[in-house]
């Protein structure tokens, strides 16, 4: 070992002592009960860990944290094949600012082919491309499942990490083809990864903030709890709502959020925030002297000091809502304990169908506008990983008989040694679009912009576009890219045997290719419940939720405000952006008045409840009659009108009075205004908001939300559309006449044979009466 080896070594344990209590970096904490580990934001990295014993097999020791996280959970939801050529997979995680991992080990799951060579195939396990082990294949494995425990060695473990397997796989032990079918190695999505350490004590710091209620290393859904003295006004309400879709935003779709309310209690774990004014603190802050401005304070508990709360105070509703646009917009300048909030300057109003995370439909977006990390549009290797894009589109958007979407594409590659199969494939949602040869070029391989028609088979011929059919409007589509390279890798025949090293062969798509949505049209019918379970549609069509009111039944117990919490930070999760702009009511005849969509919660309007679009209501205020006694209001008692969609399809009126769980959402134009649209989500009891709740806050159960109305009941959701379409946003006269013609072909064929008899009587006249001053100029 040389010299400075054993420097490192021996001075590894000083660099990995905590930092002194003067810092705002972490501290290691002594066997402290765990912190939530459910709460995501960028930061510096954690300090080394103390060395220890390297890669030693997981003791299932009783650590104050621990984690378990299966491949399907950190990204790869399906199996990985591992072949000759693509022999490689790499998977990564992350590690939260305030944990320390002092113990980790990998749970591999895989099945290998049972033409290997045992022994000589083997599996070779990196961590931050440090070898940690070798995994043999013997022969009773072949074609079998196998279980193999790989121990980690926890001191390389930082904020962001990597674990590379490579396979190592023979067939025969001469003459071999490294793309041979044979040689192949399945790994499993069940394999996990295994980590146990310990929290680790933060400063109380608003300069580290939003650590750590939120942490972009950690991948969990993020619970953040909020705490109110009471049932909240109506403007606490909106600050509230304002706070959940700032953190909605920064958790992304992939990760969700919810916010749990409680009044005047801490939740059990976990970090929490607190909103108060003067007067109406909660107990846990009682003695807390009443301040003199919106103040925005990070404190931690007495007895748990490793559990923060985030006090935002203000002495009335409108000192607190300015605290929160505080926290939503300027907090790169909050440091020290304490901050309080002398100006913050309304934003610039934002336009319609700007939302962060959605494509602009404004103007041509090029390719280094949707990457989510760098790298993205690169690949590299015989048989490379494709290259695939998110977009995510406003469900209104109007294609209906469009000949597609263009797509200029550049891209460059490394050049076949000759003249071969090789082609760049295009694709989209999982459906072919495309596709065009890899040529070889002479010197030097540019750049060059490929021209794909779609209604062509000439991939060298059109106009330059490249027109993209099967978008799913209102959905995240994928875009992908497939290079195929085509190489002989080796040959082998009898009595003779050559053997072609891999070439590295490199390809990407150019950040400069684009894709425009510009030329089209926003027009769409509604209800659509799917629009607003999947992209928060017609709200966020407005980013900043501007056109938004949100009503909220008077004095909202906690299951009410929570999923007002829960619905528009949802709404920040679609758009990418704070909802500065929510206004938020309790009076009916106030928000019937403003020219916004209206997002229900609770029991609808009596006005309402005559409408003949209303499909179903929910009432737990009326008594019925039922097995000759009376029910109590708690039992909701159900009305609904359900049956096909059209005017002439037969209704059928069901009333049902139950004590179960049930709720439903519901879409309705507003009576008032007729470009605009209410979303009811109907509940009475508390049970019935946890299956709203429930229903938003999972991806697979929001795919089921369609129609003009879904019922959620414990045994699923049920959506169907009733009632008549109603149309937002606008088209060219012409257009709107042919799109709503389109499905009445006879009165487009009586409609087409009047105009054409109109057209032929106007140029008779015309005719004629050129004809008649002939004449009378001959006359004379």
């Amino acid at each position: 070992m040389s010299i400075s080896t054993s420097l490192r070594w021996l001075l590894l344990p000083l660099l990995a002592l905590p930092v002194a209590n003067g810092s705002s970096a972490p501290q290691a904490a002594p066997a402290a009960p765990p912190a939530t580990d459910a709460v995501p934001v960028p930061a510096p990295a954690a300090p080394a860990a103390t060395p220890q014993a390297p890669a030693t097999v997981w003791s299932g020791a009783a650590w104050p944290w621990q984690r378990a996280s299966t491949l399907a959970q950190l990204g790869r939801r399906q199996d990985t094949l591992l072949s000759g050529v693509r022999n490689t997979t790499t998977f990564e995680f992350q590690v939260r600012r305030d944990r320390l991992a002092r113990e980790a080990e990998l749970d591999l799951s895989f099945t290998p082919s049972p033409s290997l060579l045992p022994t000589l195939s083997h599996l070779r396990v990196y961590l931050n491309d440090a070898l940690m082990d070798v995994v043999p294949i013997g022969n009773d494995q072949l074609g079998r499942p196998v279980q193999a425990k790989v121990p980690l060695d926890a001191r390389l473990i930082a904020d962001f990490n990597q674990i590379r397997l490579e396979f190592v796989g023979h067939y025969t032990d001469i003459c071999e083809e490294p793309t041979h079918s044979s040689l192949w190695v399945n790994l499993s999505s069940n394999s996990t990864l295994r980590l146990g350490g310990q929290p680790l004590a933060m400063q109380d710091d608003l300069a580290n903030f939003p650590l750590p209620f939120f942490d972009p290393r950690d991948s969990a859904r993020l619970e953040l709890p909020v705490v109110f003295a009471g049932s909240p006004s109506v403007a606490q309400q909106r600050a509230a709502a304002l706070m959940a879709s700032y953190f909605g935003g920064m958790a992304g779709w992939w990760r969700q959020a919810r916010f749990p309310v409680s009044f005047d209690r801490l939740p059990a774990q976990g970090h929490a925030v607190v909103m108060a004014v003067n007067g109406r603190f909660p107990s846990v802050i009682a003695k807390h002297a009443p301040v003199q401005g919106p103040v925005i304070e990070l404190v931690s508990l007495p007895d748990d000091p490793q559990r923060k709360l985030l006090l935002v105070l203000g002495r009335n509703d409108e000192d607190l809502q300015t605290a929160v646009s505080a926290i939503a917009a300027g907090n790169a300048l909050f440091r020290g304990t304490r901050v309080q909030v002398d100006e913050v300057k309304p934003l610039a109003p934002r336009k319609p169908y700007d939302a962060p995370n959605w494509v602009r439909t404004d103007r041509a977006v090029r390719f280094a506008e949707l990457l989510d990390y760098p790298q993205q549009l690169r690949a590299s290797g015989i048989a490379p990983q494709p290259i695939v894009l998110n977009l995510n589109l406003p469900p209104d958007l109007f294609i209906w008989r469009n000949q597609g979407i263009p797509l200029n594409l550049r891209y460059r590659y490394t050049p076949p040694f000759s003249s071969d199969e090789s082609r760049l494939s295009v694709g989209i949602n999982d459906q072919f679009i495309s596709s065009f040869p890899l040529i070889r070029r002479s010197g030097k391989q540019g750049l060059e912009e490929i021209r794909l028609p779609v209604l062509t088979s000439d991939a060298g011929a059109g106009d330059g576009k490249l027109l993209i059919p099967a978008l799913k409007i209102g959905d995240r589509n994928q875009l992908r890219f497939d290079f195929n390279f085509a190489s002989v890798m080796g040959s082998a025949q009898r009595d003779h045997c050559q053997t072609v090293l891999p070439p590295n062969l490199q390809a990407a798509i150019e950040e400069d290719s684009s894709i425009d949505f510009s030329g089209f049209h926003h027009y769409m019918g509604l209800p659509d419940l799917a629009a607003f379970a999947l992209s928060g549609f017609p709200f966020t069509r407005m980013a900043d939720l501007s056109e938004t009111v949100v009503m909220m039944p008077p004095r909202a117990n906690e299951a009410q405000v929570g999923l007002l919490l829960n619905l528009v930070g949802g709404l920040g999760v679609q758009s990418g952006y704070p909802a500065y702009g929510l206004r938020v009511s309790d009076d009916w005849k106030q928000a019937a008045r403003l020219d916004a969509d209206v997002l229900m919660l609770g029991e609808l309007p009596q006005e309402l409840r005559g409408s003949d679009q209303l499909s179903l209501m929910i009432d737990n205020q009326r008594t019925t009659l039922r097995n000759g006694r009376v029910s109590s209001p708690q039992e909701a008692v159900i009305e609904a009108r359900l049956g096909s969609a059209g005017a002439d399809a037969a209704v059928n009126r069901v009333g049902v009075t139950a004590d179960a769980p049930f709720a439903a959402i519901i879409g309705l134009q507003s009576p008032h205004h007729a470009q605009r649209s209410i979303v009811s989500l109907a509940a009475s009891k508390e049970a019935d908001y946890a299956l709203l709740d429930d229903a938003l806050s999972d991806i697979g159960k929001r795919e089921a939300i369609a129609g003009s109305v879904s019922i959620l009941r414990s045994s699923g959701i049920h959506s169907q559309f009733v009632g008549e379409h109603y149309y937002v946003g606008s088209l060219p006269w012409w257009l709107l006449l042919w799109y709503h013609l389109a499905d009445h072909p006879v009165l487009l064929a009586v409609l087409a044979t009047v105009v054409v008899l109109m057209v032929a009587f106007l140029l008779w006249r015309a005719l004629r009466w050129v004809s008649q001053r002939r004449l009378e100029a001959a006359e004379h």
